[in-house]
This record gives structure tokens, C-alpha cells and sequence, in this order.
């Protein structure tokens, strides 16, 4: 019995450590205080989709698929999760459960063109939580959690206000744009596969919310002006669907589990409908001792303001060549091409400054032989992406990065479970967006960190009395 204690212990305190990492790195997006101007655009910057292993592959993910983490880009790949069959019985024994979670850790530097002023912000965020859970040897379902997008700045402009008859200055003001929030998205899902064929998809429900304000103040020597306050605060969230499909072809196997392998990948979502609840304030305020907003006067008020975001269909195409050894070795070579179409996009009935766009992304890794050597057992990747933003204001908004990633083992101390297999991943991207020709360019240095925890549960055992 007391191998059987150990086993129920094993699993409650698995369940503990997951509970409690969502709640820590939930935390971490809370405390976000990035700027970046061009998030007050459509849903505000978009978040990383990919988990962190083919994030340092370029963040390739329509073909792939893997025993150790979870792609819920792509629900086809949920049907590769591993599982061993007993011999008599021809039933699944065990399975391999996995545990993906991440974190990103960003620098990002604003550039005027033509000026030396800089600014730059750092942040610790949330990138996903994903557990994989094979059902039986073709058939497995995965849940979590992962950002779709974050809002999130600050600028302060000061102007004349100028005579509309004269065209002379009045007054000087100073005006406060500033932003915040973001969006998510949980969802459960299935893959299933029928000999080379696979097939999944994901249900959840996508919600966030965002709330933008405007602030202008009158500098008057001589003169009191009370500040304005224009702020649109909005909630959303509607059930939300994504699907895709995989084919594997063998190209090469030697019967000794030498094999190279070719999987084609496509996977999207359709338009869909976010249900949204606004409140509106316009109000004149003057600040109190400490700082605070005392409200004058409310000038408009509305609050509930029931309406609909269109949230914009999105394509992926792409495929995987993968080569592996019996001894672990191997490599790997894959591309994703994404098209969105940001033109559907709609703010209860309102177009905004985004157009569709696509996205190459193209990455790599290779696995050394086994040796005693401990980095002959690491996996390095490699990768970059570029493509125009979906957010387009005066002129469009040129993409390019690369990637570098790190898939390193950790050893297994645990006498008790020797099937368990933990994979620490990094990921180091640097990307650019805007050039010379952009009101801002921005700069982009993403270190990501995933650990992937994975054992084989569900097993029949056999426990011997004391």
C-alpha cells in the first residue's frame, strides 16, 4: 500500500504545482507596464500564439506535433500524444500526461525616426498554460490557458490651441492618451488520427477587456481651466472555435526506427462575433492633494452600452520534415505561412487603422547524438519571421525577427517514477516593426522560458500489501 500513497501523492501534488503556477504567472500580465503607442489599434498587440519550443523555431506550428508539449495552435496534434499498448488486451497501459507553462520576459525600445529620444520599457509576462492528456493511442484532448492580446500606453503631447478665425495661439494645452488591458483566450480541446490522417479542434471562450482615455488640461497663467476626461471603457467575450487538420507521410523507415517523416498542417478559425458592453464618460475634473481626479461635472454619461467586436478569420498553412535515430539524434525543418483578415474587423459597427496581412514563419532544430556529453543532449533551434502588422496608420508597418531556442533535459531524481521527463525550453527572439518611413519604430528583445513536465499515468499497477 504504500507504493500506492506515494503514486496518489504524486498526482495531488501535480495538481497543486499547476494550480499554483497558473495563479503566479496569471499575476505577472496584472502588473504589465509596457507602452507601446500602436496597441491602442484593433485588439492592441498580439501575443505570441506558439509555445515556447517552436517559438525558437521561428514559432512554426501548422505541421508540427510532439510527445513532450502541447501545440494548441494546430488540436490535430493532440492525436501524437503518446501512449503504450498492453500486448494481450491490445488496450492502452499508460499514457504520457504533459504540462507546458511559460513565461516571457520583454524589452521594448520606441524610436522616433530623425530623432535621438528613445524609450524603453521591460515587462515579466504570462505566455501560456497547456495540459496535454492522451486517451487512447490515436485520440487525446489538451486544456489551458494562453494571451491573445495586450493594450497597454502612455503619451503625453503638448500643443497650442489655436483661434479658428486668427489662426493664432490661445492657450497651450497638455493631453494624456493612455490605454490598457488585454484579451484571453481558455479553451479544451480534441485531436484525433485515422492511419496518417488528423484531425481536431478547440472550443473556448475568448474575453477581455480594454479601456482607453483621453485627458487634456489648459496652461493659463492668469486663468483656472478645468481638465476634461473623455474615457471608453469595454468588456467583451463570445464562445470561440478553432480547428485543424494534419497528414503525415513517411518517406524514409528502416524498420529500425530510423525514420524521416513529412507532416503537412492547416489550421484557422472563421469570423466570429464577440459580444461587448461599453461605458462612455466625458466629465471636467480638477485634482485633489494627492493627485486624485475630483469630478466638476459629468458632461455625458452612458453606461452598458451593448454592441459586438468582429474578431477576424485567420489561416494557417505549413508543414514539418522531421529526421530521427533510434538514438535520439535527428533534425528538423519546417515553415508556416498565416494569412488574417484584420479587414473584417469591427468596433460596434467601426473600422479602426488595421488591414488584413500575413506572416512567414520559418525554423529548425537540431538534435546531436547522445554522448556523455551533456550538450549533445540539448536540442538547438533556430528561426526568423517576417511580414507586414495588421495595424497600418499612414503606412504600413514592416515585420522581421529571428530566433534562437534551447531545449535542455533535466535529470530525474524521482526513484518512484523514473518515466518522468522534464524539458526546461528557451527561447531568445528580436524582432522590428516600423522603419524610417513609420511615425515610431520599435525594437523587440523577447526572452521566453518554458518547462514542460511529463509522466505516464492512468497505468494498471500492481501493489504488493506490507
Amino acid at each position: 500500500m504504500q507504493l500506492a500513497k506515494s503514486i496518489m501523492l504524486k498526482k495531488i501534488g501535480f495538481i497543486k504545482i499547476l494550480f499554483s503556477v497558473f495563479l503566479l504567472c496569471f499575476s505577472l500580465t496584472l502588473f504589465a507596464q509596457s507602452n507601446s503607442p500602436y496597441s491602442r489599434y484593433g485588439l492592441g498587440d498580439l501575443s505570441p500564439r506558439s509555445n515556447i519550443n517552436t517559438r525558437g523555431m521561428g514559432s512554426i506550428s501548422a505541421g508540427y506535433a510532439d510527445i513532450l508539449s502541447v501545440n494548441s495552435n494546430n488540436p490535430a496534434s493532440y492525436s501524437q500524444f503518446q501512449t503504450f499498448i498492453e500486448q494481450r488486451s491490445k488496450k492502452v497501459a499508460q499514457g504520457r500526461v504533459v504540462f507546458d507553462v511559460g513565461i516571457n520576459m520583454e524589452n521594448r525600445t520606441l524610436i522616433q525616426p530623425n530623432n535621438a529620444n528613445k524609450f524603453t520599457s521591460s515587462d515579466l509576462l504570462f505566455s501560456h498554460l497547456q495540459v496535454g492528456l492522451p486517451i487512447t493511442r490515436h485520440w487525446g484532448m489538451a486544456f489551458g490557458i494562453r494571451p491573445i492580446s495586450r493594450v497597454g500606453y502612455l503619451i503625453n503631447d503638448t500643443a497650442q490651441v489655436r483661434d479658428a478665425n486668427t489662426n493664432q495661439p490661445i492657450e497651450n494645452a497638455v493631453t494624456q492618451f493612455r490605454g490598457s488591458g488585454g484579451a484571453y483566450l481558455p479553451t479544451i480541446g480534441t485531436g484525433v488520427s485515422v492511419k496518417n490522417f488528423s484531425i481536431g479542434f478547440n472550443a473556448g471562450y475568448l474575453f477581455g477587456n480594454r479601456e482607453n482615455t483621453t485627458l487634456r488640461s489648459l496652461i493659463n497663467d492668469s486663468l483656472l481651466y478645468y481638465s476634461s476626461e473623455h474615457s471608453i471603457t469595454t468588456s467583451y467575450g463570445h464562445l470561440f472555435f478553432n480547428a485543424g487538420i494534419q497528414y503525415a507521410i513517411t518517406l524514409k523507415d528502416d524498420k529500425k526506427g530510423n525514420n524521416t517523416i513529412l507532416r503537412l498542417g492547416l489550421d484557422g478559425n472563421l469570423q466570429q462575433n464577440l459580444n461587448a458592453s461599453r461605458d462612455v464618460l466625458n466629465q471636467t475634473f480638477t485634482r485633489g492633494s494627492a493627485g486624485e481626479e475630483l469630478r466638476i461635472d459629468s458632461v455625458f454619461q452612458n453606461t452598458g452600452d451593448k454592441g459586438t467586436i468582429v474578431y477576424p478569420a485567420s489561416y494557417t498553412a505549413g508543414f514539418v520534415l522531421q529526421n530521427v535515430k533510434t538514438n535520439g539524434s535527428g533534425w528538423l525543418i519546417g515553415a508556416d505561412l498565416t494569412k488574417n483578415k484584420w479587414s473584417q474587423y469591427r468596433f460596434y459597427g467601426q473600422t479602426d487603422d488595421v488591414k488584413d496581412n500575413w506572416m512567414l514563419n520559418v525554423g529548425g532544430q537540431v538534435s546531436p547524438r547522445p554522448k556523455e556529453n551533456y550538450f549533445s543532449r540539448v536540442a538547438y533551434r533556430f528561426g526568423f519571421f517576417t511580414g507586414p502588422d495588421y495595424v497600418v496608420v499612414q503606412n504600413k508597418l514592416p515585420q522581421v525577427g529571428m530566433s534562437f531556442g534551447l531545449g535542455l533535459p533535466l535529470p530525474n531524481y524521482n526513484r518512484l517514477s523514473q518515466s518522468q521527463y522534464t524539458l526546461v525550453n528557451i527561447a531568445l527572439e528580436y524582432g522590428k516593426r516600423g522603419n524610417d518611413n513609420n511615425l515610431l519604430k520599435e525594437n523587440l528583445f523577447r526572452l521566453s522560458i518554458g518547462v514542460n513536465f511529463t509522466d505516464l499515468w492512468f497505468g494498471k499497477r500492481t501493489f504488493q500489501n506490507d
